[in-house]
């Protein structure tokens, strides 16, 4: 069975990016426009991995990640941060959160497919 990734970002470029680079590598992928609709389809859905973006509008990616941290389903599941954000500190809040990586955009998708199947096993 393919590994099932749950994309979260504003961007629809980034996000159809990160979508043909992921299921070209053979994953099953689902899209959400923001957290909070991130959220709602992590809590509906069972997935392997998340990738999601920081900046988003409704919900930002690290509440996105705080609020499924607190869900037991969700306390394995690793997060990866793709984002244009580099700051130390925005990266230690995120691995305090429950953030597994972060990778910043723009972003080479070989390397978002070593960085996947690493974080994977697979």
């Amino acid at each position: 069975m393919n590994a099932r990734i749950l994309t979260v970002d504003d961007s629809a470029s980034i996000r159809l990016t990160t979508k043909v680079t992921l299921s070209n590598a053979g994953y099953e992928i689902t899209e959400a426009v923001h957290g909070a609709e991130g959220l709602e389809k992590a809590k509906s859905g069972q997935f392997d991995l998340i990738v999601t973006d920081l900046n988003m509008p409704v919900m930002d990616g690290l509440t996105m990640i705080e609020e499924l941290r607190k869900l037991p389903a969700h306390t394995g599941v690793p997060i990866i941060f793709l984002t244009t954000e580099s700051d130390a500190d925005l990266k230690a809040r995120a691995k305090a959160a429950g953030a597994t990586g972060w990778l910043t955009k723009p972003f080479d998708p070989e390397h978002l497919v070593k960085i996947v199947k690493k974080v994977l096993g697979r």
